[in-house]
Formats: C-alpha cells, structure tokens, sequence
C-alpha cells in the first residue's frame, strides 16, 4: 500500500520529507510484524538484538559498552536489559576479574537455545520481504547505506 493511503497524508514538502515519514513509518510496521514473531518467545526485539549479539561473541563474554555499542537501538538501556535476561536465565553476567566495576555477560545454553527456536522461524521472517527481489533488496540495502554516508 503507498505511504499516502497508510498515513491519509497527500502532500509533503519535497520527496525528501515523503523519504523520511516513509521510513519511520515503515521502521513502526517492521517491528511490529517482527514483534508478532518475537512475542511468542516472551521477549523483546531489544532483548533478542542483545541475545544474537552474545551468540556472535559465543564463547567469549561481552561488556555492557559492547553491548551499547552493537545495538540496533541505541537509546535502550542495556543494563536493565540485561538483568531482564538475566532474571529469565537466557544470560549470565560475572564481575571482570581484572576489573571489577565491569560486568562480563554471556548467552547461557537456555538463551542459545532459544535463539536456535526462533532461527527456525527464518521463513517468516523473510516472508516480510515477499514483494521485493533480492536484486532490488540488494539495491535497498546499497541506498540505505548511501544516505547514512
């Protein structure tokens, strides 16, 4: 459906505005389906961003300015993030030996496990992309980076 019709808006300033309103609008509709998914496993898109983050760094720990430094969202508040995960045992987190003002967090075998759930959803997730080409999500993709420089 166009932006126009989703929004009941027929004007914008320039097609840099429509730009704009279109991607925020559509970031809003990609989260929610990615949360309907999300959802069944009791948590967040946050939350899942930080699990596949320490899947990635599995076996090593990561730190909680890591963990900022790779999330998607980066207004979220990891450390809440974290003892959320930590209260439903899908993380671990041990005082740094060398240090002990930092924290070291790790993917416990309960969160690689359902993370290992989820990627058997892959279909689902790629079902978003069903009316785009990988050609032209390949041109999407070089846009997108082009306009973030």
């Amino acid at each position: 459906m166009k932006l126009e019709d989703e929004i009941k808006q027929k004007k914008f300033r320039n097609e840099y505005h429509k730009l704009a309103v279109n991607l925020i609008f559509t970031n809003g509709w990609f989260i929610g389906l990615q949360n309907q998914i999300i959802n069944r496993f009791d948590i967040t898109s946050v939350q899942f961003n930080i699990l596949r983050i320490l899947r990635g760094q599995h076996p090593k720990p990561a730190s909680i300015n890591m963990l900022k430094e790779r999330m998607l969202d980066k207004m979220s508040d990891v450390s809440r993030l974290v003892d959320r995960l930590l209260s439903k045992k899908l993380v671990d987190r041990k005082i740094c030996p060398k240090d002990r003002r930092k924290a070291e967090v790790l993917i416990t075998d309960k969160g690689m496990n359902l993370l290992s759930e989820i990627d058997k959803l892959e279909s689902e997730f790629d079902s978003v992309f069903k009316n785009i080409s990988e050609d032209e999500a390949e041109i999407i993709n070089a846009l997108m980076d082009k306009m973030r420089g």
